[in-house]
C-alpha cells in the first residue's frame, strides 16, 4: 500500500510518523503546493487539511480513478468529495495532535471511519487498522457530535489551563504546581463518572468561597465564566 498525505499540519505529521512506523510507503506534500503534479501512483490519498480548505484542495487532485480518497475531518461530510472521486471515505483519528509532540504509540488512538460504498468501507477499515485496533464506523451525525464533545474535554480545558497560568503569574507559584491536580482529575474519570468525580466549592455549594474568588478576579469575562461554570456544576448536583 502506498499513501500520500496532503497537508503538513499537526494531524498530517502524526499520521506520517504512524504509517512509517508500520513500514508503509508514505509521502507527505503541502496542500499549498502544485497539487496537479502530485504523484499519481499512490493507492490512498489522505487529506489532512483545515475544513475551510478541504473542498478546494480535493478539487485540485486528479489521479487514478482506482485510488481511495480519505479526509480526516470530524465535521466534514462525505459529499465534499463530489462525484469524480469514486472511492472515498473518512478516517477520523480522535486525539489531540501537535507537531511538537508526536504520538509515540498510535495503537491507543480510536479511529472513526465512514465510506460511500461497501468496498470502500472495507478499504478504509484496512487503512485504519494499520494504525490502531480501535476502529469504529461512525455516521456524520455521530462524528460531528464526537468532535464537539472533544472540544469540551480538550480545547476548553486547555484554555482554562492558560487562564490558571495567568492567575499564577501574580504569585511566586509555578504552573507545574498544578500538574498533579490536572493529572489526578483526568485519571479519576477512568473509573468514576464525571458527576462522581466533581469536587470544589460549586459542588458543595460553598457560596462564601465562590464570592471571594469572584472578588479576586478583575476581568469581567473571567468573572462571568467562573459564575457560569459554577452554575452548571450546581445544576447537575
Amino acid at each position: 500500500m502506498k499513501i500520500l498525505i496532503i497537508g503538513k499540519g499537526n494531524v498530517a505529521c502524526n499520521l506520517l510518523q504512524a504509517f512509517r512506523q508500520k513500514d508503509i510507503d508514505t509521502q507527505m506534500v503541502s496542500s499549498r503546493e502544485g497539487l496537479d503534479t502530485i504523484a499519481a501512483d499512490r493507492d490512498v490519498y489522505i487529506y489532512a487539511v483545515q475544513d475551510k480548505a478541504l473542498k478546494a484542495v480535493i478539487d485540485q487532485v486528479h489521479v487514478s480513478p482506482r485510488a481511495l480518497h480519505l479526509h480526516t475531518s470530524g465535521t466534514m461530510p462525505l459529499e465534499v468529495f463530489g462525484e469524480d472521486k469514486k472511492h472515498c471515505g473518512i478516517i477520523y483519528p480522535f486525539q489531540t495532535f501537535s507537531k511538537a509532540r508526536l504520538i509515540d504509540d498510535f495503537s491507543t488512538v480510536p479511529v472513526f471511519i465512514e465510506a460511500r460504498q461497501i468496498d470502500d468501507v472495507s478499504a478504509t477499515y484496512t487503512v485504519a487498522l494499520t494504525l490502531t485496533p480501535h476502529v469504529f464506523e461512525a455516521s456524520q451525525h455521530d462524528r460531528e457530535r464526537l468532535h464537539m464533545a472533544g472540544v469540551f474535554v480538550n480545547n476548553f480545558p486547555n484554555a482554562l489551563y492558560g487562564i490558571a497560568a495567568k492567575i499564577l503569574k501574580e504569585t511566586n507559584i509555578p504552573f507545574s504546581a498544578l500538574l498533579p491536580i490536572i493529572d489526578q482529575t483526568a485519571l479519576k474519570v477512568h473509573t468514576l463518572t464525571p458527576e462522581q468525580a466533581q469536587t470544589g466549592p460549586a459542588k458543595r455549594n460553598d457560596t462564601e468561597v465562590m464570592t471571594h474568588h469572584l472578588s479576586l478576579l478583575k476581568n469581567d469575562k473571567l468573572k462571568q465564566l467562573y459564575q457560569l461554570l459554577s452554575d452548571l456544576i450546581q445544576e447537575s448536583n
